[in-house]
Formats: structure tokens, C-alpha cells, sequence
């Protein structure tokens, strides 16, 4: 291939990723490095000439006790959420595609599959906002929240579900996994739909029962998606804003318990104007999910199987 060959062909591929690389680079890579800037300096958002103040943002981080409490909370809702998200899911997703009768090597679903997909996915279309405002009235402490008006009828004493401490944040997950399991019902579905049938009739034939066709062939085929699926659920986990924002009391309350640093990020610049401050919590935000995307990736590695 010639000089004038190579130019071409290359001239040509760079013409297709000119536009998408510039608007990656002014609209991604410039607010990152931006929030990097104003987090060495004391900016409150409105002076021309930010002063520039080092790592001083950072040491008072790292000494904050809310700082450490979002932390805390992200550290729970790490574990819990992906956990429990992808063992429904997987769940769900195994008796609508492989959970039915017996005909046919027992390859097919349960009976209404096709409908219960599209309940559970329905959560996943709403606006967060919407999930968090329907999970508010459901919520309510009173006889005409959901639960405590099936409690107070019941002759028991309504509970604070979004008012208690030790309550909130377990309740805010379950809003969570509620809304994210759809989306994953649908995702390790398509992943069975991958796995070549031959495998399940051959395993079925042999006197597999459901339990081990799950464990010794669904499960292992789809390694691969699960990690993906996991690594989306831990982004998500450093993230929880709009339903914390919603739900909770006064943003992160009671006392903190529910709060995260998307949340105090938010507040600190917007409320109390330390925008410099609000960047230098961005920053430890970035670096923490960046790190458990590669930790988990990195452990969780190993040689694709070939279907």
C-alpha cells in the first residue's frame, strides 16, 4: 500500500471519528479536568479569580466525619445492592427462559413469561424522580402510606421506614433493587438465549435436575454477562442521587444515615457555595469508582469459554 493509499484510508477513518472525539473531549474529558482545577482552589462559585490553595480541600476531606459516613453508607450499598440485584435477576431470568414444564427437555419457561418480562422490566421506564415520589406515598409513616395503612388495619404500630435511623437507608435500598433488577431480568435473559439449547437437553437427558442445570451451565455460561452486570451495579452504587434526593429525610437524613457524596457534593456547592470544596468530593468520588470498576474486572478476569 502506498503513501497516498494509507493517507487516504486513514484520512478517511479519521474523518468519521473527528466529530465523535471532539464532542468526547469537550463535553467528558473537560469537565473532568476542570473539576480537577477548582479542586485545589477555595472558588464559592461567583469569584472572577479563584484562589489557588493546594490539597487543603483534600486534608479537610479526609478529616470531615459526613465524608466518612457517605462513605460508610456507599460501602453497604457496594454489597447489597449488586448482590441481591443479581441473584434475583438470575433467578427471575432462569425460570422465564428455562423454568417451564418438562416437554421438550423442559427448555422453555414458565407459563406467562412473556408477560411477567414486561413487569418486570415496567420500573425501569420510570423517571427516577417518579420511583422515588410513588416509593415516598408508599412509604408514608401515617394510615395513608401503603405499608402502614396494611400495619395500622392489621392493629400493629406503623413503622418510620424513611424516619428511623437504622431503617432509611435499608429501605431506600430496597427502591433500588426493585427499580434495577427489571433491567437485568432482561440482560441475563438474553445471555441465556445465547447458550446453544444442545447443552441443556444434553445435561436434562442425563438426569439434571433444574438446580443443576443452573449451577453447572447457566451460571458458569454466563460469567462474562454477570461481571459486566456487576460492574454497572457498583457504578450505580456511587451514584444513588436522584432517589436519595427524593426519598430521604432532608437529603441524606436522619442524621446522615442515608446519605451518599453525589448528595453532599450537590449540597455543598449549591447550598453552602464551596464549589472548590464540592469538586475536591467529585474528585474522591471519581477515583473511588474508577477503582472498583478495575478491581473488579481485574479479579474477576479469566479465559473466555467458547460456546
Amino acid at each position: 500500500m502506498g503513501a497516498t493509499e494509507r493517507l487516504r484510508k486513514y484520512g478517511f477513518i479519521a474523518g468519521f471519528l473527528i466529530v465523535p472525539l471532539t464532542l468526547y473531549l469537550v463535553f467528558v474529558i473537560s469537565p473532568y479536568i476542570q473539576a480537577f482545577q477548582l479542586s485545589l482552589t477555595s472558588w464559592n462559585g461567583y469569584q472572577r479569580n479563584p484562589a489557588y490553595i493546594g490539597l487543603e480541600n483534600f486534608g479537610r476531606l479526609f478529616q470531615a466525619e459526613v465524608f466518612w459516613q457517605a462513605i460508610r453508607n456507599h460501602a453497604v450499598i457496594l454489597l447489597v445492592l449488586p448482590l441481591l440485584t443479581i441473584a434475583l435477576a438470575l433467578l427471575f431470568a432462569f425460570l422465564l427462559n428455562l423454568g417451564g414444564g418438562s416437554r421438550g427437555a423442559g427448555m422453555k419457561g414458565v407459563w406467562g413469561s412473556t408477560f411477567y418480562k414486561v413487569v418486570f422490566f415496567a420500573p425501569q421506564v420510570l423517571a427516577v424522580a417518579v420511583v422515588g415520589v410513588l416509593w415516598k406515598a408508599i412509604y408514608r409513616p401515617d394510615e395513608s402510606g401503603v405499608i402502614n395503612g396494611a400495619l395500622i388495619k392489621m392493629g400493629l404500630d406503623p413503622v418510620g421506614w424513611l424516619t428511623e435511623p437504622n431503617l432509611a437507608l435499608w429501605s431506600l435500598l430496597a427502591v433500588m433493587i426493585w427499580q434495577a433488577v427489571g433491567f437485568y431480568v432482561v440482560l441475563f435473559s438474553a445471555g441465556m438465549a445465547a447458550i446453544p439449547k444442545d447443552y441443556f437437553e444434553a445435561a436434562a437427558l442425563d438426569g439434571a435436575g433444574r438446580f443443576r442445570l443452573f449451577f453447572s451451565i447457566t451460571l458458569p455460561l454466563l460469567r462474562d454477562t454477570i461481571q459486566v452486570g456487576w460492574v454497572y451495579l457498583g457504578i450505580a452504587a456511587f451514584d444513588c442521587f436522584a432517589l436519595v434526593q427524593v426519598l430521604s429525610v432532608d437529603a441524606g437524613g436522619p442524621d446522615g444515615a442515608t446519605t451518599v457524596l453525589p448528595v453532599e457534593i450537590y449540597k455543598t456547592a449549591f447550598s453552602y457555595n464551596k464549589v472548590g470544596y464540592a469538586s475536591a468530593m467529585g474528585v474522591a468520588l471519581f477515583f473511588l469508582t474508577i477503582t472498583f470498576a478495575v478491581l473488579t474486572l481485574r479479579v474477576s478476569r479469566r479465559e473466555k469459554i467458547e460456546l
